[in-house]
């Protein structure tokens, strides 16, 4: 967590395996650590400024880079995460893949495309993207259309806008004009074997959810090494794959909450409704940033 004179803000879970070798750090690499056993809590780059706390931060993880303590930094990324204070302030930047050694909240974005379809279910099909067998995390799963992490300075629509044609090579104005924001998904996982590194990680999430209805002519293609290919299917058939564990554990929940609000998923069809519901909207303990309502 993060402490001053004034407040305490909590800022991550981390699992004692990590704090132990935090605490092997230098103090020169990483600073004063201050720890309340009695209450589990950990007070760390207690810093002036976000440029002193950010500094820290990453030598702490280069540290532990160069040391090879963690396998999961073996994917790392050179892509900022921001970690928020009381005041939707940033408290620092943290590499994207070591953010769930410090199980600090991170933000991201998905889109699901679908094209209307008189004779299928549910008057639609749905665009699926299979993820490339060569990615450091969940080679081969499926994601919904368009899924990527939201970096340090990035604006969630811009960045829906950018991974469209990175990943699936949708045009920018039809994205642009067609793009419809449909509110955020909440909610923490652990970590297992196929995201890459070390498991049992915890990591809390927030996805900005868009869905974007797509003309039969407009098709997605992949546009770079991180996607193999899309599918086109059914309600039906995508509900199989869910089923089945194929899908990127918040991709398939991304897709639950897309099934919620079209009506597909429902009170009368499913008995867990209310408990899917409240799962996938969790309450989290974090500051959840200035794009957030």
């Amino acid at each position: 967590m993060w402490d001053n004179d004034e407040t305490t803000t909590p800022i991550g879970y981390i699992t004692e395996s990590v704090f132990t070798q935090l605490a092997k750090v230098p103090i020169k690499v990483r600073g004063e650590l201050e720890v309340n056993r009695a209450k589990r809590t950990i007070s760390a780059f207690n810093l002036p400024t976000e440029e002193e706390r950010s500094k820290a931060v990453a030598a702490t993880c280069d540290y532990w880079r160069q040391n090879k303590t963690f396998k999961i930094l073996l994917g790392w990324r050179d892509e900022l995460y921001p970690i928020y204070g009381p005041n939707k302030e940033i408290l620092f930047n943290l590499e994207r893949s070591a953010s769930p050694l410090f199980g600090t909240l991170s933000f991201g974005m998905h889109m699901t495309a679908f094209v209307p379809c008189s004779d299928a279910s549910h008057g639609m099909k749905i665009w699926v993207q299979r993820r490339s067998k060569t990615k450091s995390t969940y080679p081969s799963m499926l994601d919904n259309t368009v899924a990527g992490g939201l970096p340090t300075g990035e604006d969630p629509f811009e960045g829906i806008v950018r991974e469209s044609e990175e990943e699936a090579s949708l045009p920018e104005d039809f994205v642009r004009k067609n793009a419809v924001f449909s509110g955020t998904v909440t909610y923490i996982y652990i970590r297992g074997s196929n995201a890459g590194g070390e498991e049992g990680f915890i990591q809390p999430e927030l996805q900005y959810i868009y869905d974007l209805q797509l003309p039969a002519d407009i098709v997605p293609k992949p546009n770079d090494s991180e996607v193999e290919c899309f599918y086109l299917w059914t309600v039906e058939e995508v509900q199989e794959r869910m089923a089945q564990g194929e899908f990127k554990e918040n991709c398939a929940l991304a897709l639950l909450d897309f099934f919620i609000r079209h009506g597909i998923l429902t009170p009368e069809n499913e008995s867990n409704f209310e408990e899917i519901r409240r799962r996938i909207h969790r309450k989290l303990d974090f500051q959840l940033g200035p794009h957030s309502h």
